[in-house]
């Protein structure tokens, strides 16, 4: 490997370090004193000590080490990941017949769905955690800890407009100094009890399952608590690529934090009593101001990770058809990953401070938190297995073994936190529900118009062919009309000639298609199908990562014999306005709903970034 690629790996490695292990990395501010809250009734003894630690360090081995660094990553979607990613690799894997793709499509929804409540708890949770820090060190403090969150929150969703490439590389440094505190304290709290140490033998996870029982089953709720974030690196993995993932986990990540929840359970060997918050008391009490500044600027960096992934996450599903057009600003003029979606931000900060204010303090929230994860969990293993089995055509009995065993864990610890949805588990999954909703109602809704389009639809070719045997008046110029994949002939064509009586020297019939994939290569972006007279047939095919852009698109076309100058190039949009009809197909109130979201979705001209002076809108109504 040259000097240059080794450079650019450690960059990357760097980098992934602190964006894509801020959730999982900050997960030992809460797991430890969660496992052992009074909620869960588990005695504080040295067996169960040893045995709730071995089981958050073969977690750590077997989920994330396993499961998703060395499997899932592998389920790249031309390099992307993620849950859409996976949902659109999973469903490309089986045919639109086949009974396997709705039941698939639905749970890669409700997996993307329920993304958007760890989305929520995460940043509030997190910030929480680290501001309770000041408790340990003046309890006096308290009251002051939700007003002082509330104050970062704020402060971060502020930020957002003008994106992170002014301090995103920061983040890498200060996660950098975060994971080797972690190892730190994990160190001098090891050697100080290294008894602890009998963690590392996944027998006393065994066996603390087989003395506890249903007390260890509960158990579980909290100690997955140490694994969310786990379905970030997947999500990351199109950012960075798979070995750098890789490789941060296995030189920072995952030492440090076996470390320092190996260093939590020794401290509390020695002192019992510091179960009430053991990870700011490791060095004792001189430590706790710096590793409560320290740990704010992580979990803040956990938090912008988050929220970037959201708007990510947005993007993807409006690509696919699942949501409605949204503004969105990209905050780089060079990475065109960093974007900024106001609605979102704006949506997602309420909803944060909401749960901040309502739940109170991390231990209640931490209720909340798993059962998000471990649904996203199970539902990653099940479309893992319609990828390895029908797309990679793996023997059937490797793939249930491959994922019958991750399946297995799934369950357990999904089952474990099914327990906690009256103690707060019901807020991810009310979220998850909502957004579940209004995404298949979006998508049942735009079948509808697209329906009504087509049954109303005139062939173009047969339209173009009747037209030009009495051709209308041609004038100078170029129009660009936009027309759906499966429509006729578009209504603004229609609209002109009816009402202006002419048409310009040349027609191009612009078509925008996106493709269950990440990325379409430039070269196969545009293709030009000519159907005579100075007619043509534009399609532009993006990803559902790509950032459509028509006038760029435009240029490409020179290459395929069209060439526009754009101040004689004017674009021709209907303007849709859908009505409600009998018996569309859909319960009255989601159809109220998707006319709703129809009315406020963002325009075709100004989400394909087409000069705004250039754009004729004509109105048309459509009846569902």
């Amino acid at each position: 490997m040259s000097q240059q690629n080794k450079s650019s790996l450690a960059a990357l490695t760097l980098a992934a370090v602190g964006i894509v292990y801020g959730d999982i990395g900050t997960s030992p501010l809460y797991t430890m004193k969660e496992v052992f809250s009074k909620d869960h009734g588990l005695p504080l003894n040295p067996a169960n000590l040893v045995g709730v630690v071995s089981l958050i360090v073969w977690g750590l081995i077997l989920i994330v080490s396993l499961k998703y660094v060395t499997l899932i990553l592998r389920a790249n979607n031309r390099g992307e990941g993620g849950i859409m990613a996976l949902m659109a690799l999973a469903l490309s894997s089986v045919s639109k017949t086949s009974r396997f793709y709705f039941p698939l499509m639905l749970m890669g929804v409700f997996g993307a769905t329920l993304f958007y409540g760890d989305s929520v708890i995460t940043p509030a949770i997190s910030v929480l955690s680290a501001i309770e820090g000041l408790e340990v060190a003046a309890p006096g403090l308290e009251p002051y800890v939700v007003p002082l969150t509330v104050m970062v929150l704020i402060a971060l969703y502020a930020l957002q407009s003008r994106g992170t490439a002014g301090i995103g590389k920061w983040f890498g440094p200060i996660m950098a100094v975060w994971f080797a505190a972690l190892a730190i304290m994990g160190v001098i709290n090891i050697i100080a009890a290294p008894a602890i140490l009998a963690a590392l033998n996944p027998w006393h996870a065994l066996a603390f399952i087989a003395d506890n029982r249903f007390t260890a089953f509960i158990a579980l709720g909290a100690v997955v608590l140490a694994f969310t974030g786990a379905e970030a690196l997947y999500a990351d993995m199109g950012h960075f690529g798979a070995r750098p993932i890789r490789m941060a986990w296995f030189l920072v990540a995952f030492p440090a934090l076996a470390l320092n929840y190996l260093g939590q359970g020794a401290l509390l060997l020695m002192h019992p009593e510091a179960v009430d918050n053991p990870f700011f008391q490791q060095l004792g009490a001189w430590s706790i101001y710096p590793l409560v500044a320290l740990s704010t600027m992580a979990t803040v960096i956990a938090s912008q990770a988050t929220i970037s992934g959201t708007f990510s996450m947005t993007k993807q599903a409006i690509a696919l058809g699942f949501l409605p057009r949204m503004r969105v600003e990209h905050t780089s003029a060079s990475e065109m990953g960093q974007i900024y979606m106001p609605m979102v931000n704006w949506l997602q900060l309420a909803v944060v401070l909401l749960a901040v204010i309502g739940f109170g303090s991390s231990s209640n929230l931490a209720a909340a938190y798993g059962i998000a994860v471990t649904a996203t969990m199970l539902v990653t293993t099940v479309l893992t297995f319609f990828v390895i089995r029908y797309r990679w055509h793996y023997h059937l009995l490797l793939c249930f073994l491959a994922t019958g065993f991750f399946l297995i864990i799934d369950v357990s610890l999904f089952s474990a936190n099914v327990l906690k949805i009256l103690h707060g588990g019901w807020f991810p999954l009310l979220l998850g529900v909502v957004l579940f909703t209004v995404m298949l109602t979006w998508k049942r809704g735009r079948e509808l118009v697209v329906g009504s389009l087509k049954k109303h639809s005139i062939p173009l070719e047969a339209f173009l062919e009747s037209l030009f045997a009495d051709p209308p008046l041609r004038v100078p110029g170029t129009a660009v009309y936009l027309r759906g994949e499966n429509d006729g002939v578009p209504h603004a064509m229609l609209h002109n000639l009816s009402h202006n009586k002419v048409l310009h020297e040349r027609v191009v019939f612009l078509t925008v298609i996106i493709h269950e994939v990440p990325w379409v290569e430039a070269k196969e972006r545009v293709r030009v199908h000519a159907l005579g007279n100075e007619c043509h047939q534009l399609n532009v095919h993006y990803g559902f990562k790509d950032v459509p852009n028509i006038p760029l698109a435009l240029e490409a076309a020179r290459d395929h014999g069209l060439e526009f100058e754009s101040l004689a190039t004017s674009y021709f949009i209907a303007r849709q306005t859908v009505i409600h009809g009998p018996g569309s197909g859909m319960a009255a109130w989601r159809e109220h709903l998707f006319v709703g979201m129809s009315r406020n979705a963002r325009g075709a001209a100004d989400y394909y970034q087409v000069p705004s002076n250039r754009v004729i809108e004509l109105g048309t109504q459509i009846t569902i």
